[in-house]
């Protein structure tokens, strides 16, 4: 494996609807550690380095073996910022111009190293410029519902409505997990979705995308069952 690589986390402290999500303990542990974790087993990486706006994020990220060379910017630390701005920040401030560069949430503490391995595997494999891990939908929203003017609801496309779901075209979803882009891609495109991207199935059971309550709980009962069996 290429030793050259960086792994980015990027981990803001300001979340609102689960406080302190990021550091957060799942099964006893700080949330930030399962990726850091996932990303230090896979073998991949020169460097880890976490990317954040705040100073407890900072130490427990350094206590887990991780790097914070910089303190990223409040500009680009709210909820409003997309991710895009903080890879291409990260991607300056880390003076990165070749080479691939992984991104990894800090909420992905289903994820197992050797998705890292196999998906590094496949953009080399098709040449990509990006990957994402995705999964798919439990039900093709092709086929889903929304509110009109009246607040009845209505097919959202009714030109699917007769068409058997098995037969409906196929979509998936990001899992907020992790993506890997092909740096000089990344910094001529400044796109989160390059046009040479491919995909990267995760099992359901190895993402939740942690956004509520709800979520977080569901992540915590999909762990502990994936233990027992």
């Amino acid at each position: 494996m290429e030793k050259k690589i960086i792994c980015v986390i990027p981990a803001r402290g300001g979340s609102k609807r689960i406080k302190n999500k990021n550091i957060i303990l799942f099964n006893k542990k700080p949330m930030i550690s399962y990726s850091i974790n996932a990303a230090s087993k896979s073998k991949l990486f020169k460097q880890i380095v976490v990317s954040t706006d705040n100073k407890k994020i900072k130490i427990v990220a350094e206590k887990l073996g991780a790097k914070v060379p910089f303190i990223r910017q409040k500009n680009l630390s709210d909820s409003k910022t997309g991710l895009i701005k903080v890879f291409l920040d990260s991607v300056k401030r880390l003076n990165i111009n070749d080479g691939y560069i992984f991104f990894i949430l800090a909420t992905a503490p289903l994820l197992k190293a050797k998705d890292l391995i196999d998906a590094f595997k496949k953009i080399k494999i098709k040449k990509a410029d990006c990957l994402i891990a995705v999964s798919d939908f439990d039900y093709n929203p092709l086929r889903g519902f929304c509110y009109n003017r009246d607040n009845f609801i209505k097919f959202s496309w009714p030109e699917y409505r007769n068409i058997n779901s098995q037969n409906l075209r196929q979509l998936f979803h990001d899992t907020g997990t992790f993506y890997i882009y092909k740096v000089k891609s990344l910094l001529k495109f400044k796109s989160f979705l390059p046009k040479k991207t491919i995909p990267y199935f995760l099992k359901r059971y190895n993402s939740v995308d942690i956004d509520t309550k709800e979520d977080l709980k569901f992540a915590e009962f999909v762990y502990r069952f994936r233990k027992k069996s």
